[in-house]
């Protein structure tokens, strides 16, 4: 059996790196995947799909220190289901809508953003998103 999964996206936050007991380095960092299509009626349609990701050891320590909110990524590994459900984490989001976020453990993560285009996303309001983003609506 094999599983792959790639997700290309940009961060909805800065990562959050901890150490664990054994001294293994994790991070954690959310991206956010937009798909954009025409509807029926011919109008712009944007879907974003957010991915809960797990950085392992070194490759950590690499997205901590060089990745913020905003920057573009392709992270390449596999989906971790929910234990109780098998599929996505359902939630409940303050407005009493249900969401669902997609958890994954990273592989390999390929850093897509220069230093220069995250510097500038930094500077800009949100910019980089197709829409403006509040951290009220990451999912986790």
């Amino acid at each position: 059996m094999y599983q792959r999964l790639i997700v290309v996206g940009n961060l909805g936050r800065d990562p959050e790196m901890r150490y664990l007991p054994n001294g293994s380095a994790v991070t954690n960092i959310n991206v956010a995947s937009n798909r954009v299509y025409n509807d029926s009626n011919g109008q712009k349609v944007t879907e974003t799909t957010w991915f809960r990701v797990s950085v392992w050891r070194a490759q950590a320590e690499s997205v901590n220190q060089y990745l913020r909110k905003g920057s573009k990524v392709l992270v390449e590994g596999y989906l971790n289901a929910d234990p109780e459900t098998g599929g996505p984490r359902v939630f409940t989001r303050n407005d009493g809508s249900t969401g669902s976020s997609y958890e994954m453990t990273a592989q390999r993560v390929v850093f897509l953003s220069s230093r220069q285009e995250d510097q500038a996303f930094q500077s800009q309001d949100g910019g980089g998103f197709s829409e403006q983003v509040d951290e009220d609506d990451i999912p986790f």
